[in-house]
Formats: C-alpha cells, structure tokens, sequence
C-alpha cells in the first residue's frame, strides 16, 4: 500500500458565537425564497498559518462562481480533536454542517458517533453524471484510506502530509554543523545542543498541536507502535527510549522548546530556533516568513531502523442532513476537488493531493513541482507513510487527550517518559475494554 501511495503522489466545546448560523434552524436547509442560494456550511481546521487563506480563497472563488450554492467556512480550533468536540455540541443540539475535515486519527471514531453520508450515494441518488467522478479521479489505494474498519467508504481524501524537518542553514553554519542537517535522530539530539552551545539559541522545536502526529513518527520510527491488536501499546522499551531523548533536550540540556505550535513555528521562523519538526502542511508559511537560508529534508531516523511516518491531513465527509444540502455539499466537492483547486490547496499549504492527475497537469502543479525543493521532502518519503494511529470503538477523544496530558507531563519535567507513557497506556488500555 505504501508504493500505491507513493504512486499515487508521484503521478498525482466552540463558542456560541462562532457557531452562529450553523445547523438545520439557519444555514438553509430550505431554501428560503426562489432563486436564493442554498447555504451550507464547511467546517476546517486550517489556522492562517496553514492554509486559511486558501481555504477563505477556495470558498470565495466557488460561491463566485455558483448560482445556486454559498458556503460559509468556520474555523475550529484545537485541530481534529477540537473539530470533533464542536461537532459532538452541534449533534447534541440536533444541527449539523455540511462538509467537515476529519483527521485521519479520527476516522473511525467519527464513523461510529455521527451521522454521514457516504460520497458516492449522494452521487448515485442526485448526480448520476458524476457516477464514475470518484473511480475516475482516485486511485483505490487512496480511497481505502478513507474508509472505516467496518470497509465503508466514509468519505474522500483531501490532505496527505509527512512530517518534515525545516532548517535554519544561515544558524547551522554558526554553529560549525552541516548546513545539509541531520540524518538521525542521534544526529539532531547533537546538533540541538550544539546550537544552544554555540548560538545561545534554541536548537529544536517539535510540533505541539492538539495531536500527538509528531510524536508517533519519533516513537515508531523507533520500533514502537502506538496500536498493537487492538490495544495501546506505545509505552515499550523503544517508544519510552525514543520519547526520554526527546524530553532530555527540553528538560537537561534545555536545547528544545516545549511551547505552543504557533509559537513554535513562529520562533523558527523569527530565526530563533535552529530546526523545526512539523508537517509538510507548514511549507508556504516558512517559506514566507523566514528571512534566513532555509530548507526542508526528509524526517530523521533513528540508527539502523527504518523510519514510519503517520499520514497527516484529513477527509471530508458529507454530514448534511436533507436532499438540498447533500446536493449542495456535493457541487462544493466536487469544486474542490477539481486539478486546479488541488493545486491551489497544495500551493497554499504543502499538502500531498490525493487526487492522481494533479501532479503532472500543466494546469496543476507540474511547474509547481519542479521548481519548489521544499516538496521533495515530503514526497520523496512517502514510502514510509504509515497509517495515523485510530484508537478503535468511542474512546478516541479521550485517548488523545490522555496522550497530550502525558506529553505536558513529560516535556514540563514532572514525571519521567516511563512513568507517564505507561500509565496512560494502562488508562486507555481500560477504556478499551
């Protein structure tokens, strides 16, 4: 599966007054006079930084040029966790947007509390010109990774990302370390202090959404695995020895930040810090904001083990509730999903299209691709793309957050990396039960 999706690239609880018109009451589910518009809303993730601009730009261009449909983007805060808490308040309240982004950390736990319509149904039922639209455009690989465990084909990929490492070649060649970055992880660990050392300033910053994505590609990469037959399984010798190096540069030799990601990403790209490690997604904004020499290479390894990288990005799904937003959720779609809002979406972010034609397309990327390096680094590792860990059943919130509470833990120095790996796996190994 992993070469079909290198193939695959290759070739191709929210306050009340952000929820505000949301819902079957006041986003038009009927249509509120003859030639008005159906309104529907659109529900994201994307901050500023990445990638909400070009989501407001996308939404603007498709309700320019549609007669019949406008779409209202709201932001969620918190990334996928944050989004799922939000919609669980909207169900709760018998409302519903129409498209959503899921995470694929949350594929199944989304398919298990909500109510969706599976893509190609609303095709058949109302688009039957478009029957073939999916088949056409997707290679299967690419649409298995949206489907649940039950093989239900939930909704249709829109973003695949790798984690990548950013580098601050201008402060590497201070320091006396090579400009081109580490290859291990050993080697990052030594560039960090050796930063700090000789810069007084920070070495490394490791992305701290609400999400522990980062974090499974260093303890896996290791020969850990967050999910083994069904149960938690990340607090192994490995996954504790990968986690205890990570913590001791933030807590020992103080050459890692432990803060918020967009200060993070913001203290990179300010120039104080030397490397950064976050998704692929973050590309346009570092390559906006930094002032500095300034790359992106492929993920480190660790010594002699081969590295897994968990797929970032999401799904959308189709979560209207009537005929008239399920048409009007599908025309939206349908536009984002076309080559050259696919280009625009990459361009805009960093994000792998799943989309196969999209690559080499003149009026796609296929320029785009060859003259931006930053790209590189995540496609030529896609080999390594592993699936985002998905706690199974209804405990997925709150393993998440079991996981992010030990994160805080570790990071803050209150308890050590086997400590607090191990209780939280027992802890969600118990709700699992």
């Amino acid at each position: 599966m992993k070469k079909n999706i290198l193939k695959a690239v290759a070739v191709g609880l929210m306050s009340a007054v952000l929820l505000t018109g949301c819902g079957k009451s006041d986003t038009g589910n009927e249509q509120a006079g003859q030639g008005e518009k159906v309104k529907i809303e659109y529900w994201h993730v994307n901050a500023e930084t990445q990638g909400g601009k070009t989501v407001q730009e996308l939404v603007d261009n498709f309700n320019a040029q549609s007669k019949d449909v406008e779409v209202v983007a709201r932001y969620n805060p918190d990334m996928y966790k944050g989004l799922m808490q939000n919609l669980q308040a909207e169900a709760a309240a018998g409302k519903s947007p129409a498209v959503v982004q899921v995470g694929w950390a949350f594929l199944d736990y989304f398919s298990n509390n909500f109510s969706y319509v599976p893509p190609q149904k609303v095709v058949d039922d109302y688009f039957p010109q478009d029957k073939a639209f999916l088949q056409d455009n997707f290679l299967p690989n690419v649409m298995d990774l949206a489907k649940n465990n039950k093989g239900e084909q939930v909704g249709i990929p829109y973003s695949l990302s790798t984690p990548v490492l950013y580098i601050n070649k201008d402060l590497l060649r201070q320091a006396g370390l090579d400009e081109n970055g580490p290859k291990t992880w050993e080697d990052l660990i030594k560039f960090s202090d050796t930063i700090k050392e000789k810069t007084g300033k920070y070495g490394f910053y490791m992305q701290e959404p609400a999400d522990n994505w980062a974090q499974q590609a260093l303890l896996e990469s290791n020969g850990a695995r967050m999910i083994s037959d069904g149960k938690a399984s990340f607090a192994s010798e490995d996954g504790i020895k990968a986690y205890q190096a990570y913590a001791d540069m933030v807590t020992k030799t103080k050459s890692a930040l432990h803060i918020s990601w967009d200060q993070g990403v913001q203290s990179f790209v300010n120039g104080d810090v030397g490397m950064l490690y976050t998704t692929i997604a973050q590309r346009a904004n570092v390559q906006k904001g930094a002032k500095f020499d300034v790359a992106a290479i492929s993920s480190p390894a660790w010594a002699g083990k081969p590295k897994r990288l968990p797929a970032g990005g999401c799904f959308l799904a189709i979560t209207a509730q009537d005929e008239k937003q399920q048409k009007a959720a599908w025309e939206f779609l349908k536009y984002l999903y076309s080559v050259e809002s696919m280009a625009a979406w990459t361009k805009g972010t960093g994000y792998v299209p799943p989309r196969k034609d999209v690559a080499d397309a003149e009026n796609g990327l296929k320029s785009f691709l060859e003259e931006n390096q930053m790209m590189k680094a995540a496609t030529s590792q896609m080999d390594s793309v592993v699936p985002w860990a998905s706690f199974p059943g209804d405990a997925g919130l709150q393993a998440e957050q079991m996981l992010l509470d030990a994160r805080d833990k570790i990071l803050s120095g209150d308890v050590s990396a086997h400590d607090a790996l191990t209780q939280t796996q027992n802890q969600i190994n118990a709700l699992l039960k």
